[in-house]
């Protein structure tokens, strides 16, 4: 493993894309190259250089603003309409950017009950369709629902319910709407799973719990164990979500913060049912090769998701400061970012999101916003998964080609054409490129396919042959027997 990850920082990336420095209208200008190793995992789960699918473009933070610095920013949410929110934490407000950077509204108070009211650490917010601001105000023990125009229209406090219990204390972390103005809620030590509210705020129950993990050694202990020990044994608890996010069809995407999880990403269905698709070469958990010691040693701690449309979402991983990013069928597409001190590089990341084709990532520890642009690698991988999953095969060979034109070795590039391919009922070309993408699989299927294509193209012929030796061993097999008879007979002497 440790060879490994030597190889991987010892390479040089595949490809890097040079251009000229672009000063932006606020924060720092970049160039556009990545301080940061950009790899992905091969079949045999080695981390191999990859070009950068994304490059930073550049850092704002709150002075850039001019509205005086972030102060450890939580949450970052982009609304439908373009808009930015920003969870302003140590500073008990929440801000506003418009979709041209510029701040649009600084939220430190609302009228409540014809009194002027604050927050008090929001760390969390989300936007619904209809423009209303959901924050997480979680020092005050609420959730707060405030209008497009900033006037109150809600208030979630200590939800009453025989699910919850007497002891429980509701500290709202991460949030998330659905459609029909359902209400997510991630809350500090509430392990049964996500906690539910209606339109109304009325608590409906739990949604998505983590399962417990055991390994066997665990079982043997518990087995020899006296009865004393086992009152003293730690308890089993599910694990605490880290935060979430709405996806298409009122599906909901979430991270949780066990780091020995082979399942820390789930995409819960309306029932609470963890329905991701898995059907890559390994699970999705970030990375698979690392180390075991030191700042950064261990898995991923994975503490923001993103759905991104066309079945692609990305994950952040806090401990290296790296995005995965996957698509609807488990296959890792990209890995960009890393911890240091250069633009484009984190002290402490914590929330993701999206305007246009730019990701912005949230730098609690630097208290900037740091956005990242696609290069022709990442922007070719997007559309070859977007055209896939709309079903536009011919347009996904299409852009599947140009990112192997840039990249030989993306396995998943092989895997798209051959499945084009397959589908287009060309099963031999189809199976010389599962070859190449590893995917024995779908090799397996188009090979029999393959098979029974030619035994139907030449059925005529193998039946004629097939007939004509039958034929021939029927006609052997009498000349045979005839041969014999005369043999006898003559032994006989009646000849």
């Amino acid at each position: 493993m440790k060879q490994a990850y030597k190889r991987l920082l010892s390479r040089t990336i595949l490809g890097v894309a040079v251009c000229s420095m672009a000063l932006a209208s606020h924060g720092t200008a970049v160039l556009a190259k990545a301080p940061y190793e950009s790899y992905t995992y091969n079949y045999y789960e080695e981390a191999v250089p990859a070009p950068d699918a994304y490059l930073p473009e550049r850092s704002i933070s709150g002075i850039d603003l001019g509205i005086g610095s972030f102060s450890t920013p939580q949450d970052l949410f982009v609304s439908s309409r373009g808009e930015i929110y920003i969870a302003d934490t140590g500073n008990n407000r929440v801000v506003i950017l418009a979709d041209d950077w510029k701040v649009k509204k600084v939220i430190t108070t609302f009228q409540h009950d014809s009194k002027e009211d604050t927050f008090l650490s929001p760390s969390g917010v989300v936007v619904s369709e209809e423009g209303n601001l959901y924050v997480a105000d979680t020092e005050h023990k609420r959730v707060v629902v405030l209008s497009p125009e900033g006037k109150l229209i809600q208030i979630i406090e200590n939800p009453q319910s025989d699910l919850l219990g007497s002891s429980f204390s509701f500290v709202p972390l991460k949030l998330s709407v659905d459609a029909g103005g359902r209400i997510f809620v991630i809350a500090r030590g509430a392990y049964e799973g996500m906690l539910q509210f209606d339109k109304s705020g009325e608590f409906i129950g739990y949604s998505g719990t983590n399962k417990v993990r055991r390994d066997f050694a665990d079982y043997i202990w518990r087995l020899l164990a006296s009865d004393a020990q086992k009152k003293q044994m730690q308890l089993y608890i599910p694990t605490e979500f880290s935060n979430l996010d709405m996806g298409n069809k009122g599906f909901l995407y979430a991270t949780n913060v066990d780091p020995g999880s082979t399942e820390p990403v789930k995409r819960l269905n309306p029932s609470g049912e963890d329905v991701l698709k898995r059907y890559g070469y390994f699970d999705v958990k970030g990375d698979l090769v690392y180390r075991l010691r030191g700042a950064s040693g261990g898995p991923s701690r994975l503490v923001d998701i993103k759905y991104w449309g066309n079945g692609m979402y990305s994950v952040l991983d806090a401990l290296r400061g790296r995005v995965f990013t996957y698509d609807d069928e488990g296959n890792l597409l990209y890995i960009f970012g890393g911890i240091g001190t250069q633009v484009g590089t984190f002290r402490t990341p914590v929330a993701l999101d999206r305007i246009g084709d730019k990701q912005l990532i949230l730098d609690q520890g630097k208290e900037t916003i740091t956005i990242f642009k696609p290069t022709e690698y990442g922007a070719a991988i997007q559309e070859a998964v977007a055209n896939h999953h709309a079903g536009d095969d011919k347009k996904a060979v299409e852009k599947w080609r140009e990112v192997l034109r840039l990249n030989a070795n993306y396995d998943i590039a092989y895997i798209g054409i051959g499945k084009s391919l397959l589908y287009d009922k060309q099963n031999k070309a189809a199976m010389e490129y599962f070859k190449l993408g590893m995917d024995r699989k779908n090799y397996s299927v188009a090979f029999k396919r393959y098979r029974k294509e030619v035994l139907q193209e030449h059925f005529g012929t193998f039946l004629t042959v097939t007939t004509g030796g039958v034929v021939l061993i029927i006609a052997l097999r009498a000349v045979r027997s005839r041969s014999r008879r005369r043999g006898e007979q003559n032994e006989a002497g009646l000849f």
